[in-house]
């Protein structure tokens, strides 16, 4: 069994996930009624994927901080955990409620097309390894 499901930490890992969930809607909101309407789509996107990627940074080490992974496995397999959510949420949600195609939301990860979306996720994947061995070394 992974180790983040016998972390006594898991709840909180999953109360984390739904504030950045919160911080993802809110940058998203921001894009829209801010400066993704004086850029283009394109451009807004990727503003927004890399502001996405400091927000959920600061939240992801506030969470190593008042519940830090105990080895690097657990810290591993919490980004993928958050990771596996948030791709689970994007396409049932965006898919089943929001009415997008699946090929609509597969282009979200084109990056030959410039569409850098997936580097959020991967920053989500990584980031509490990341953090894991940035507090292990200091």
């Amino acid at each position: 069994m992974p180790a983040i499901f016998e972390s006594p930490h898991v709840w909180r890992y999953l109360a984390a996930w739904f504030v950045m969930l919160l911080v993802s809607i809110a940058n998203g909101m921001v894009r829209d009624f801010t400066y993704g309407t004086q850029m283009s789509p394109l451009a807004a996107h990727q503003v927004s994927t890399v502001c996405g990627m400091v927000l959920l940074g600061i939240v992801i080490r506030f969470v190593d901080r008042l519940a830090p992974p105990f080895c690097a496995r657990e810290a591993m397999e919490v980004g993928l955990f958050w990771a596996a959510l948030t791709l689970a949420f994007e396409f049932i949600f965006f898919h089943y409620v929001g009415g997008h195609s699946w090929v609509e939301l597969l282009a979200n990860y084109d990056v030959s097309a410039g569409r850098v979306w997936v580097f959020l996720v991967l920053w989500i994947a990584v980031a509490p390894s990341v953090f894991f061995l940035l507090r292990r070394r200091s």
